[in-house]
């Protein structure tokens, strides 16, 4: 059974950083899996904020994050990050990791995602 746990989340003010893991459990290696991470804000839908491919070439950001939030993965520790700096307001959200095996090029739509994690609250405000 596939399971992610996502962590990092937290309260921050407007301009400050935080780093989101999404570690994985359950005797699979996420380097054979595509990885988004998503998030959804109260009263929204959930929305796609960046991808990366199981080899790493390929990576996407949502165009509300590009040059704030960067992901990347750490096989040895089973781990993707997504780094998120100039933190705005209107970022705060639960922010989720979704993971599917191969590998193709990601995209930014949650059917493309077989595993979910549980999510983690992110809270930006002064």
């Amino acid at each position: 059974q596939v399971q992610l746990v996502e962590s990092g989340g937290g309260l921050v003010q407007p301009g400050g950083s935080l780093r989101l893991s999404c570690a994985a459990s359950g005797g699979f290696s996420l380097d054979s899996y595509a990885i988004g991470w998503f998030r959804q804000a109260p009263g929204k839908e959930r929305e796609g904020v960046s991808c990366i491919s199981s080899s790493d070439a390929f990576i996407r950001y949502a165009d509300s994050v590009k040059g704030r939030f960067t992901i990347s993965r750490d096989n040895p520790k089973n781990t993707v990050y997504l780094q998120m700096n100039s933190l705005k307001p209107e970022d705060t959200a639960v922010y989720y990791c979704a993971a599917y095996y191969g590998q193709s090029s990601p995209g930014l739509k949650l059917y493309e995602y077989d595993y979910w994690g549980q999510g983690t609250q992110v809270t930006v405000s002064s």
